[in-house]
């Protein structure tokens, strides 16, 4: 039996896409097989780890967990779209900076979780910096360093402004 394609019409990071899925398949795999961009990647599959997360109008969810069909005509940010042009956004130069990655398979969840984050708190405290990260696993830090970059970020966007 033949699965019915869904035209799926969105915005990623600022360019309007249009393209054909399954109403099965997940927003992670629409984004890294359908669309090229494999800078969000897949852990855990269960939206634990966060290393799926991307932006949904603005807000970090776990793309993972949500069906491509359901963004039909929202906007999608994922950390390609996080740069400035040819510029580094200020949360990659900030990890960067910091040291705050060793592998790298975790930074672009960390990177979506925390570009959100730092919309919402552009100020945060060390603590609020944790609790900003939270949600987000990482194997090979001990956090120390991705929790500076939270701070720097914040820094570089100040500057910026």
């Amino acid at each position: 039996m033949t699965e019915l394609i869904h035209a799926i019409s969105l915005t990623v990071n600022g360019v309007r896409r249009t393209h054909g899925a399954v109403a099965r398949r997940t927003l992670s795999d629409f984004l890294r097989h359908d669309l090229g961009l494999v800078g969000t990647h897949v852990g855990c599959e269960h939206g634990v780890c966060g290393a799926c997360t991307v932006l949904l109008d603005g807000q970090p969810v776990r793309s993972c967990l949500i069906f491509a069909v359901s963004v039909n005509g929202r906007s999608v940010t994922t950390v390609e779209g996080l740069a400035d042009g040819s510029e580094l956004g200020p949360v990659q130069r900030a990890f960067g900076e910091c040291h705050a990655l060793q592998c790298g398979f975790c930074t672009p969840g960390f990177l979506t979780t925390i570009t959100a984050g730092l919309a919402e708190n552009p100020e945060p405290t060390r603590d609020q910096a944790v609790a900003m990260i939270a949600g987000n696993l990482c194997r090979c830090t001990g956090y120390h360093n991705i929790v500076d970059a939270v701070l720097r970020a914040a820094e570089l966007i100040r500057e910026r402004s």
